[in-house]
C-alpha cells in the first residue's frame, strides 16, 4: 500500500464517501474517478494493477465503437466509463460487460457504471463463462510477468507477459480489439517518436507471428504526453488495435499454437496477418 499525501488521503476519503451514496452523479462520478485511490488498500505493483489516466483513456477511446463491448481487466471500469462517455450519442447501441478480479474494485465500477453487466472473475475463466460474442474487447491489463492464478494461461501463449495472454483471450471473445500495452510490447513505435516504425524483432513480433494478428496504431494517438499523469508509474504505452479473425471466436476451431517465447518464430503467419 501506498503512503498518500495528507491531500490525497482526504480527497481519497470525499471519494469514499461518495460512494456510499445509493446513486452518482456525473460529477460524483468524475470526482471518484480523479480521486479514488486504488493503492490507498492494495500493493498495486503486485498485481499490475494501476489504472488508465482519463484523459488517456478518452483518447483510448476514439478506437471503439458502440457495441456489445467487454472490459478485461476492468479496475474500476475507467477505460468503459471514457467509452460510454465517447459514445454518449449511441448510448442505446453501447452494452458493456467488465470483468474484474478484485471485488474491491468491482464495488466501484458498480456504483459507477451501474449500466453495465459486471462480472467478478479472472480473466482467465471468462471462455469457460457462457457470455457469447462480442463487437470489441479492450484492456489495459496488467504489464509484464505478473502472477497468474494458479498458472493459468490463456488458448495460445504460454510465455510470461500478461499482456500477450489477455489479447489472446480476447481474439476468442470478440471481433476487435483496442488495448493499452507497453511500447516494447506493441509491435511499433509511435508514442514519443518523431514517427511511426514496426518493430523488427522482440517479443511483440515474435507473438504476432506465432498467433497470425497484427497490431496495429489505429489513428495514433501519441500516449507519451500523459506518462506522468499515471499514479506511481511513468510507462511509455502504446494503444494497440487487433482486428481478430473469425475463425478464433470459437475455441473448438482455433489452431491452438503454443507462443511460448522460446519456440522459433513462424514467419508466413505474419506475413499472411500484415
Amino acid at each position: 500500500m501506498a503512503k498518500l499525501t495528507k491531500v490525497q488521503a482526504k480527497a481519497h476519503q470525499q471519494a469514499c464517501d461518495l460512494l456510499s451514496k445509493d446513486v452518482l452523479t456525473l460529477d460524483d462520478k468524475m470526482f471518484v474517478l480523479a480521486n479514488w485511490q486504488e493503492s490507498a488498500s492494495h500493493v498495486n505493483s503486485a498485481a499490475g494493477a494501476f489504472f488508465t489516466p482519463f484523459d488517456l483513456a478518452m483518447d483510448f477511446a476514439i478506437e471503439t465503437y458502440a457495441g456489445r463491448v467487454i472490459d478485461l481487466c476492468a479496475g474500476v471500469g475507467m477505460l468503459s466509463f471514457a467509452v460510454k462517455m465517447r459514445h454518449v450519442f449511441q448510448s442505446e447501441g453501447l452494452d458493456l460487460t467488465c470483468v474484474e478480479i478484485n471485488p474491491d474494485y468491482v464495488a466501484v465500477g458498480r456504483k459507477l457504471l451501474p449500466e453495465a453487466n459486471w462480472i467478478e472473475a479472472s480473466v482467465f475463466d471468462v471462455l469457460d463463462m457462457d457470455i457469447g460474442h462480442f463487437d470489441v474487447a479492450i484492456s489495459n491489463p496488467p504489464f509484464g510477468a505478473i502472477k497468474r492464478p494458479d498458472g493459468k494461461k490463456s488458448p495460445r501463449y504460454t510465455g510470461a507477459d500478461f499482456e500477450f495472454h489477455v489479447i489472446d483471450i480476447a481474439s476468442h471473445l470478440a471481433s476487435y480489439g483496442a488495448f493499452i500495452v507497453p511500447q516494447g510490447s506493441a509491435g511499433f513505435n509511435y508514442s514519443g517518436k518523431r514517427g511511426y516504425e514496426r518493430q523488427k524483432e522482440g517479443k511483440a513480433v515474435k507473438f504476432q507471428e506465432l498467433t497470425g494478428l497484427h497490431f496495429e496504431a489505429g489513428c495514433g494517438v501519441d500516449t507519451s504526453i500523459y506518462q506522468k499523469s499515471w499514479r506511481g508509474v511513468s510507462p511509455l504505452c502504446e494503444i494497440v488495435c487487433v482486428e481478430f479473425p473469425e475463425h478464433t471466436a470459437d475455441t473448438s476451431k482455433t489452431p491452438v499454437v503454443a507462443a511460448n517465447d522460446n519456440v522459433p518464430a513462424q514467419t508466413s503467419l505474419f506475413g499472411d496477418a500484415a
